[in-house]
């Protein structure tokens, strides 16, 4: 006994591609800007806190997280910026664009990841402080910080895999903003009317021959 395999309705097909195309866009919008929100945040505050030995006496030092690293912020404001041009551009070039959110996220969590155990922003401070080039910085430690810098670029990354995966489905700007080169058709002047003397004059304004001769 044969059986049957049940083919999908191109119509289903359509729709099913449209739905998923509206939830990857919503998931894609929400975890780029959170993400770039969070790691911009995480930048500005403390990274990492320690002493320096100054006058026999323990001065405290304490370091940013773009003090440590200026990456991650960096990248932030490159991925938050890859995020809008997915939308202004089409095909290849969102492919591109979207690869580049994608690194732009990857290379956030490796900077954070690195610059949680970094001390040479505290190394330098404590030269600095007390004069001397070869001084370091004593009882380092490290805050949570640039992990939570971390969690925005594994958000980040995510927003570029989806726009990798689903870009294709997603709108993009309104065809009346771009260029093409094409010719656009001339309005048609209004026809005249020899018995209104204003048409007469609206069409010699117009530098037009109101007698169509």
């Amino acid at each position: 006994m044969g059986y049957v395999t049940a083919v999908p309705h191109p119509r289903s097909q359509a729709s099913g591609s449209a739905r998923a195309g509206r939830r990857s866009l919503a998931v894609a919008l929400l975890c780029g800007a959170v993400g770039a929100a969070v790691a911009l945040l995480a930048t500005r505050q403390q990274w990492a806190e320690g002493t320096a030995t100054v006058a026999g006496g323990a001065f405290p030092l304490t370091a940013t997280g773009s003090d440590v690293t200026g990456v991650p912020a960096a990248l932030a404001i490159v991925g938050l910026a890859s995020l809008v041009a997915v939308f202004a551009v089409r095909r290849g070039g969102r492919v591109i664009v979207a690869a580049l959110l994608a690194l732009s996220g990857a290379g956030t969590v490796a900077a954070a990841v690195l610059g949680a155990s970094d001390s040479s922003a505290l190394d330098e401070k404590a030269a600095e402080a007390s004069g001397d080039t070869s001084a370091s910085v004593a009882a380092l430690s490290h805050t949570a910080w640039p992990y939570v810098a971390a969690v925005g670029g594994v958000l980040l990354l995510l927003a570029g895999l989806l726009a990798l995966r689903y870009g294709r489905l997603w709108p993009a700007m309104s065809g009346r903003y771009e260029r093409d080169g094409t010719p656009r058709p001339r309005r048609k002047a209004p026809a005249v009317d020899p018995d209104r003397p204003e048409d007469l004059w609206k069409a010699l304004d117009r530098g037009e021959d109101p007698t169509g001769a």
